[in-house]
């Protein structure tokens, strides 16, 4: 995908995680108000079969989002512009985890859905121009979490191929969640993406606060936030 158009003035940044201190990586992520937990990390490098499973289809989801937002706007050309190389390249993604399972002799199946996305999907607006602006935000902050988790695999995971496949994907994350940014501060200005922003990042990290679930039920985007 080519990189997002330039805004007018930066969207919110990122970095990548600090292996020392894993609770400290979200807080180099302006759209998100609270960090992962080393014990959602622990979780992690425990169940690497589950978490590419979860991977794979949080990468198609994505695509589904992209393209569910262009036919909700047909007549919005400069939103089918961005979003059509957006949902090609999560599903490269997408494509990208399927020879990796078969070699790992891990099938695709389907997962339990931990109630993170539906909450934050509850909590778009119905009427326009709000719809938009909240759907935009929502995929933004999905986007700025997997970012995160991701660096943090990619620092921390001791398998060398598990490692790599995080850090080649950090570059697309962080340019997702910029598009996002890009197309709120266009169409509705930085004042008012910026305060339903904080709005939406305290409910992204309430869906993600809380104890951590049983190992089996670990996805990218189940519970497990820093509590300090």
């Amino acid at each position: 995908m080519s990189a997002a158009p330039a805004a007018s003035a930066p969207a919110p940044a990122a970095s990548a995680a600090e292996p020392s201190a894993p609770e400290a990586s979200a807080a180099r992520i302006r759209w998100l108000a609270a960090p992962s937990s080393s014990g959602w990390l622990e979780q992690a490098l425990a169940r690497p079969d589950l978490l590419l499973i979860d991977h794979a289809h949080c990468e198609r989801k994505a695509a589904g989002v992209a393209l569910q937002l262009m036919f909700r706007y047909p007549g919005d050309a400069a939103l089918a512009e961005a979003l059509s190389p957006l949902a090609r390249e999560e599903l490269e993604h997408f494509e990208l985890l399927l020879p990796l399972l078969r070699r790992r002799g891990i099938a695709l199946r389907p997962l339990a859905a931990p109630a993170y996305g539906a909450r934050l999907s509850a909590a778009v607006r119905r009427g326009e121009p709000h719809r938009m602006l909240d759907a935009f935000l929502v995929a933004g902050l999905i986007e700025a979490r997997s970012h995160e988790r991701m660096a943090l695999l990619a620092h921390n995971a001791p398998d060398g191929e598990l490692a790599d496949l995080y850090a080649g994907l950090l570059a697309s994350e962080a340019r997702h969640f910029g598009l996002y940014w890009v197309l709120c501060e266009e169409r509705f200005g930085r004042e008012v993406t910026n305060a339903r922003l904080q709005e939406l990042a305290a409910l992204e990290a309430d869906c993600l606060a809380g104890a951590l679930p049983p190992a089996d039920q670990l996805r990218m985007h189940s519970p497990g936030l820093h509590a300090g």
